[in-house]
């Protein structure tokens, strides 16, 4: 499962993949404006499911009362030269309390925090990821795609960037994603209902991300800082790779 949370204003994108038949396949596509839904959602989505993980865009473990966080840092350091660099959370933001709670609300539906394991894990697990970074590893970008602010031309145009990227990539890659045209939304010409692809298509990327992390394990995935200082999970570059940020693929950045 992939969420973009609105974690500042608006609804929130949600997308649940499914692992069949050794391929992934798409089952929801949506947006939830409330909290409430979204906990009912993943309720749904993973009823059943003894092996089930969900990424999260957005800082679930602030631990730091001021300043940036590890993660926060260690982003701008791999990926600010491709305009990637996150936003920065502690806990006094005003945001913070919000984040922690849905953070712990997944923990009570049974989803923990266990970023660096093996392939394929059994069990429960909740991820905080970063669209921008992934997909500048997934789609082998030298700069992000930039689809959220800007002149309204430019942010569909971009947006029907990624949108092609997701049709045309990701079912190439392993895991394999089976999509068509018909499975995602068309790119709309106004602001609003713009806002609303974007919010769908980003938690398709956190749903993939989510789906490479459980299939490869830290064997092909970054972690950029630990349980205890939050981390965001990041697929490696796919090599050959002529802008990859730091380390060989699988392997973690220093610092």
């Amino acid at each position: 499962m992939g969420i973009d949370l609105g974690w500042q204003s608006g609804p929130s994108g949600l997308c649940c993949l499914q692992w069949q038949g050794n391929r992934l396949h798409l089952v929801d596509l949506q947006r939830q404006g409330a909290m409430a839904p979204i906990h009912a959602w993943v309720d749904d989505c993973s009823q059943g499911c003894q092996t089930a993980v969900i990424a999260v865009d957005a800082p679930t473990l602030i631990p730091n009362a001021t300043g940036m966080r590890l993660p926060d840092r260690l982003a701008h350091r791999y990926f600010g030269r491709y305009h990637a660099g996150c936003y920065p959370a502690n806990r006094g933001r005003p945001f913070a309390e919000c984040l922690v709670q849905f953070g712990l609300a997944l923990e009570a539906q049974g989803f923990r925090h266990a970023p660096r394991v093996g392939p394929q894990p059994r069990g429960r697990y909740q991820l905080e990821v970063f669209p921008h970074p992934a997909t500048v590893h997934l789609f082998r970008l030298a700069r992000i795609l930039k689809y959220k602010k800007g002149p309204l031309a430019q942010r569909r145009s971009q947006l029907a960037r990624l949108r092609h990227y997701q049709l045309t990539v990701l079912p190439r890659l392993q895991p394999g994603l089976s999509l068509d045209d018909t499975s995602l939304p068309e790119i709309p010409e106004t602001g609003a209902a713009l806002k609303a692809v974007e919010d769908q298509l980003d938690s398709l990327t956190c749903a993939y991300v989510a789906a490479y992390w459980w299939y490869w394990g830290c064997d092909r995935t970054w972690v950029l800082g630990d349980v205890e200082t939050g981390y965001i999970v990041v697929p490696a570059p796919l090599l050959p790779y002529p802008h990859a940020a730091a380390d060989t693929e699988g392997r973690e950045p220093e610092g």
